[in-house]
């Protein structure tokens, strides 16, 4: 999976600049997992069961580089890896959260739309 870096904001969209954070298909999964608090890579693999453990670690690894998930590690055997959203992430949840609200009404007009026509 290649991934796209926008260097600098000079005639970047400011949409393409967060949708360039938000790349792949289960960050956004893992954020709105992570707005409910703290979780360990293992409690993220059983809520997200069809991620594998190579794209949960490069997904947090770069959500952790752009500033939106902070990992804390505990030394203790075995060790112990929590991730958290950081204020940034959490503000990027909060503004996502009405496009969710589009999404669902989306669905919902979808499944009308199909039940009329059947």
């Amino acid at each position: 999976m290649a991934r796209v870096r926008l260097d600098g904001s000079e005639g970047i969209c400011g949409v393409a600049a967060a949708i360039s954070v938000l790349d792949g298909k289960w960050k956004t999964t893992l954020l709105w997992l992570l707005e409910s608090g703290p979780h360990r890579p293992g409690e993220l693999r059983r809520k997200a069961p069809r991620i594998s453990e190579k794209v949960l670690t490069q997904a947090l690894r770069e959500m952790e580089e752009d500033g939106l998930v902070h990992r804390e590690t505990h030394d203790v055997v075995p060790p112990k890896t929590v991730y958290s959203l950081t204020g940034h992430g959490l503000a990027l949840s909060r503004v996502l959260a009405p496009l969710s609200d589009w999404g669902h009404d989306h669905l919902d007009r979808l499944a009308e739309a199909r039940a009329a026509a059947s």
